[in-house]
């Protein structure tokens, strides 16, 4: 299956023209898409509902939204009052359906210079031919370290609760004239998952080596309730791989701060990596990923 992950800086391009359907037509045609800096009713983007938008851009997807913030928006229109939510977040849109999905709001510090804003993770459980997998949207705190590391480890924690947590229900439906479950079995919450987004940290950082782990004489390490970098146990990338150009100090920096990251059961599965270098509808390159999840079963 083909997956992209593209920050899409709500459609303002390196050029700093908004065109929305420039990020659409890079993604289309892959099978999941997670997309962030996703926002609706913002005065910079036109009050575009983009979540929306991108839906009609991308026909034939199922498609959900995860708000990290929501402020009001409202206004007055002769005389009545429209409701209206100024958001900001992340999206997941999938060929396969998406069975459930919820958001994570990720633990934030109060900064008083410079802008911090709150962060979100959206996880969507998607049936792939090789069995559930948890598909999470994520986007982490741009500024320090250490909240960097504090929204990594409340997603660890929830990774490897999920199997016993359950999904959205569990259990018997023991008041059926009511209809809880729509007749169906219960929702899966597999071990099984996928981290994909703008992380905001390099290669070899303290965050990466949180989600990863520290294996020098064992690159590609892949325990079952951990997780592997994708450009790890893929066909090695370009040597100039990297996701995002800014000038720093008066000096260009090359950084790869998007990411995919697979749970140890689907280390094997991982074909290719590879990012859009150059690509000017975002101020980040989508990064592209190749795996396999149509050979039926995984391999604990």
């Amino acid at each position: 299956m083909k997956l992209v992950s593209y920050n899409i800086q709500y459609g303002f391009g390196g050029d700093g023209r908004y065109d929305l359907s420039r990020a659409a037509g890079i993604v289309a045609g892959a099978d999941i898409i997670a997309l962030q800096e996703v926002e609706r009713h913002w005065q910079r983007s036109n009050f575009d509902d983009q979540p929306e938008l991108l839906s009609r851009l991308l026909p034939g997807y199922h498609w959900v939204y995860g708000p990290a913030f929501d402020m009001d928006a409202s206004e007055r229109r002769d005389g009545r009052l429209v409701n209206r939510r100024r958001q900001f977040g992340t999206m997941v849109l999938s060929k396969l359906p998406i069975v459930w999905s919820r958001l994570h709001a990720l633990p934030m510090r109060r900064t008083l210079r410079p802008l911090n804003t709150r962060n979100a993770a959206l996880e969507c459980m998607i049936r792939t031919p090789a069995g559930p997998v948890r598909v999470l949207s994520l986007h982490l705190a741009h500024i320090a370290v250490e909240e960097r590391l504090e929204q990594i480890d409340y997603l660890m924690a929830e990774h490897r609760r999920a199997p016993s947590d359950g999904g959205p229900w569990s259990g018997v439906d023991d008041e059926p004239v009511r209809n809880w479950t729509s007749g169906e079995a219960e929702p899966e919450n597999s071990l099984a998952a996928i981290w994909m987004g703008d992380f905001n940290m390099e290669p070899g950082s303290a965050e990466y080596h949180r989600i990863v782990g520290s294996s020098p004489y064992h690159r590609g390490a892949a325990y079952l309730d951990g997780f592997v970098d994708a450009a790890a146990v893929a066909g090695e990338p370009v040597p100039d791989f990297h996701t995002h150009v800014k000038t720093i100090d008066g000096k260009v920096a090359r950084r790869r701060l998007d990411h995919c990251f697979v749970g140890g059961m689907l280390a094997g599965r991982v074909r290719s990596i590879s990012a859009d270098i150059g690509e000017v509808a975002s101020d980040h390159f989508p990064l592209r990923v190749d795996i396999d999840l149509e050979t039926p079963g995984f391999a604990p």
